[in-house]
């Protein structure tokens, strides 16, 4: 069998990534076969370029590509790094110094409602700089690893747009 749309793939990888500057690979994530990545392929949820470099390759078969930042998480967004006032991240009329500290990723909610992450980037007395970007915005990223299982999906796989069972989702 080989990856196409309604398969359910599962995969064992490691993601390099580097600045746009050439700086030495990073190893960011490593999926091992323990726990690998199982998603079902074709249906928008993973990057498209990620998925078209898997098209046709079967169980057993190896992968390495590179993914540039516009094929990926896309390029930093400036206005997407914003100062916040500090009273917003009070409980109880204190801020968590522990939570709200440099370099940590805090749930945050639009005036919409919608989640999203944000990395502080800097704690002052009166506010937080907060970083909204994806971690991997402006980075290249280079993927290398190994296609350890297709199958096809089931129609409730494919109804629910996810993965159930091992790897997948539980209802």
């Amino acid at each position: 069998m080989k990856v196409e749309p309604r398969t359910v793939v599962s995969l064992t990888y490691e993601l390099h990534v580097t600045d746009t500057d050439g700086s030495e690979p990073e190893l960011v994530e490593r999926v091992e076969a323990d726990q690998p990545l199982v998603f079902l392929y074709g249906i928008g949820n993973m990057l498209e370029k990620f998925e078209k470099n898997l098209e046709g390759l079967t169980q057993g078969d190896t992968f390495d590509f590179s993914l540039q930042p516009t094929e990926g998480y896309g390029e930093v967004d400036e206005e997407a790094v914003v100062r916040l006032p500090i009273h917003i991240f009070e409980v109880d009329g204190k801020v968590d110094t522990e939570m709200v500290k440099e370099g940590n990723t805090l749930p945050m909610m639009d005036q919409d409602g919608n989640q999203m992450q944000g990395r502080v980037l800097e704690v002052a007395d009166d506010s937080v700089l907060m970083d909204f970007n994806h971690p991997l915005a402006g980075l290249n990223m280079h993927f290398t690893g190994k296609v350890i299982n297709i199958r096809e999906a089931t129609l409730e796989e494919l109804s629910h747009r996810h993965v159930h069972g091992p790897g997948g989702h539980h209802h």
